[in-house]
């Protein structure tokens, strides 16, 4: 009994030792992060999401900053539907780079860091959550649908480096009809 509680412990100081080393984007502008963004990378940790690896597509997103420092996001996404259209409402916190937001589908609050970005080329995102256990989703943005190789190496070395596993960490295909919208 007291070795499983030991275990118990070690393994959240172990997660709380991952998520504690990421900070927010040095001197984050919310104005300069405005604009156009294609998701162009993703890790994310679900089991859940294991089946849809393969259907996996780039999406493209635009931030919208609020006069009240709130966010909103709109994301498009192909389906074999066709496009999908989703707004997601990001609420500022008090450290710049970070929001919460609320989502309606899992009826649980993220939280969302802008790990790193140079405003013109690409942006690292990171999304936490807690339910039955944390998951976490690490986001490589691009201006465009093709980022630097040395960006996506950046990517894939940062997701590693918190645990994901490499078939975890995906690059999905251009999306043509992404580049019309």
């Amino acid at each position: 009994m007291r070795a499983s509680v030991v275990t118990v412990v070690m393994v959240i100081l172990c997660v709380m030792m991952v998520h504690a080393d990421i900070q927010p984007q040095r001197d984050f502008n919310l104005q300069r992060f405005a604009g156009r963004w294609y998701r162009v990378g993703l890790a994310y940790d679900s089991p859940g999401f294991v089946p849809y690896r393969d259907k996996l597509r780039i999406s493209m997103g635009m931030i919208t900053p609020q006069p009240n420092g709130n966010v909103n996001l709109s994301m498009w996404t192909m389906r074999p539907s066709g496009c999908q259209n989703k707004l997601y409402h990001y609420e500022k916190t008090n450290v710049s780079g970070q929001f919460t937001y609320f989502s309606t589908r899992h009826n649980k609050v993220k939280d969302i860091t802008v790990v790193e970005t140079n405003y013109t080329e690409y942006a690292m995102v990171l999304k936490h959550k807690k339910f039955e256990r944390e998951y976490t989703q690490v986001a490589l943005y691009g201006r465009s649908q093709r980022v630097k190789p040395e960006i996506t190496q950046k990517f894939k070395s940062f997701a590693a480096a918190r645990g994901f596993p490499k078939e975890s960490i995906l690059i999905p295909p251009l999306m043509d009809s992404l580049m019309n919208l």
